[in-house]
């Protein structure tokens, strides 16, 4: 199995029921904004992002309780604000 690294993620689309989005790198900084550059791209069905979904908060949550990492209750609040 090929271990690919990615920054985030730069494109999210569902064509087809098949949902697909595109991996990014930051290569780069210029005048305060990311150059990003294609890293890969991933494809999944409906019920498989659910179930990736799932797993990602439920990891995001053991982060939380043990320490690992802090909610930002303020950046929460701009994004749903925005």
């Amino acid at each position: 199995m090929e271990t690919l690294y990615a920054d985030g993620i730069g494109n999210i689309r569902l064509v087809d029921g098949v949902v697909r989005f595109d991996l990014v790198n930051i290569a780069g900084m210029e005048n305060e904004k990311a150059n990003l550059r294609p890293a890969g791209a991933v494809a999944m069905s409906i019920p498989a992002l659910l179930r990736t979904h799932d797993q990602l908060t439920k990891t995001i949550n053991k982060m939380v309780e043990d320490g690992v990492l802090k909610k930002n209750v303020e950046a929460a609040t701009e994004t749903t604000d925005s």
